[in-house]
């Protein structure tokens, strides 16, 4: 039945994507973060929906007689950087053969968010793209709040499966990530009832984050909680938030959560941490024989190790460890070039957010873009600190929200009517 219901939706939804593209990115969104179809056990669950949807979106942008609008700030441009070299490293690779197909997934995202830069400039648009994101995770924030408060939080909350949040760390991330988007929509939500609805997955998703047992989520929502405080408008609920649930949580969950939390401090004694340690340092010396290009997608592997590293396979658990950092995964695989243009764009995204700030601080109409733009800002604080353990480098959600940003300035310096 729920394959079905995807499929309904989905298929039932192209006829409007044709003259609509917006429609497409929203459908590719939901599809993209939520893996619907992966929720379902028969024909749907290795459908191709979303490259169906994402072909179709392309088809609508030529054949729309709506005027679509495209601009290149600095930005832009340095997300065109380094999605060329990300071609370039992949032709250099030393695994082509796994780098290829690695990078195929990487371009198709990567169109989509510039796609969503062509067609989603109108502030209904944004606001529309908000809620599927924050909706589509969220979604898993919820169920998993409610599994980790049954259970008792002595097991793992997962996402989706074959999705690249599908692991407890991975999901984890996700969700603090959203986190801020959810508490965004609440500010700027008139419906009791809808708001009402937020609250309650502003209160269950952190318990999810909680029962991901994912160390690095851990640290993340902690940075996130007080940026969440700081960069509010409306302070007090998200401070009786943080201030009743975060000791409740820690007193609710299982001694096996809080031994395995504790090994962020005694990292010494955890073989997880040392593996995390052995692959960043094995990233550095890949990236310092191959300082420009790195090692290429998918170049964490053994063989290399033994090239690069030699000693480190097998060092312990008789395996060689991924990556688990944005950083090291950039610089490993894209090299210190590649790093440094990973960096830039933080740094864009970051300058780009305070800019919509200063212009709406005190314009009570922009009020939404201020909201957007602070909440957006705590997400990629929750992203710089938990992707420092986590390999999330090519997700989706950082490089949606860089362009959101782009194009809710936009939207503000465009001259009135």
């Amino acid at each position: 039945m729920r394959d079905v219901l995807v499929a309904i939706i989905v298929l039932g939804g192209l006829p409007f994507v044709f003259t609509n593209p917006q429609i497409g990115v929203l459908l590719w969104s939901w599809l993209g973060y939520m893996n619907p179809h992966r929720l379902g056990w028969g024909f749907a669950y290795n459908f191709p929906f979303a490259a169906i949807v994402g072909a179709i979106t392309i088809v609508a942008l030529f054949v729309s007689r709506k005027q679509l609008v495209f601009s290149w700030p600095p930005i832009i441009r340095w997300l065109v950087f380094l999605n060329i070299w990300f071609l370039i490293t992949t032709i250099f690779s030393l695994q082509p053969e796994d780098s290829w197909p690695q990078w195929q997934k990487v371009a198709k995202i990567q169109i989509v968010i510039f796609i969503t830069l062509w067609v989603m400039g109108t502030k209904e648009r944004i606001h529309s793209l908000i809620w599927v994101i924050a909706l589509s995770i969220g979604f898993y924030g919820i169920k998993g709040g409610i599994f980790t408060l049954t259970s008792g939080g002595g097991d793992h909350v997962l996402g989706p499966t074959g999705s690249f949040i599908a692991g407890n760390t991975e999901i984890g991330l996700a969700l603090v990530m959203v986190l801020p988007l959810i508490w965004y929509l609440y500010l700027n939500t008139a419906q009791t009832w809808i708001r009402a609805g937020l609250i309650l997955a502003l209160l269950l998703i952190p318990v999810a984050i909680f029962g991901t047992q994912s160390r690095g989520a851990l640290l993340a929502i902690a940075a996130i909680s007080f940026f969440i405080w700081l960069k509010s408008r409306k302070k007090l609920v998200p401070l009786i938030i943080i201030l009743l649930m975060m000791p409740l949580l820690l007193i609710f969950m299982p001694q096996q959560w809080h031994d395995r939390m504790s090994t962020i401090v005694d990292h010494q004694e955890d073989s997880s941490a040392q593996g995390r340690f052995q692959a960043w340092k094995f990233a550095y010396e890949m990236a310092v024989a191959r300082p420009l290009t790195g090692g290429g997608f998918e170049s964490f592997n053994a063989e290399n190790y033994e090239r690069f590293s030699p000693g480190l396979v097998g060092a312990g658990t008789g395996k060689y460890h991924d990556v688990h950092s944005i950083y090291f995964e950039i610089l490993g695989e894209h090299g210190f070039v590649g790093l440094t243009i990973f960096l830039i764009l933080g740094f864009l995204t970051w300058k780009t957010a305070t800019r919509i700030m200063f212009l709406t601080k005190t314009s009570h109409p922009d009020k939404w873009a201020y909201d957007l733009a602070a909440m957006i800002q705590v997400s990629f604080v929750g992203y710089a600190v938990g992707g420092a353990f986590l390999g999330l480098a090519y997700f989706d959600l950082g490089y949606h929200l860089l362009v959101i940003l782009v194009l809710t300035l936009r939207i503000l310096e465009q001259p009135s009517p």
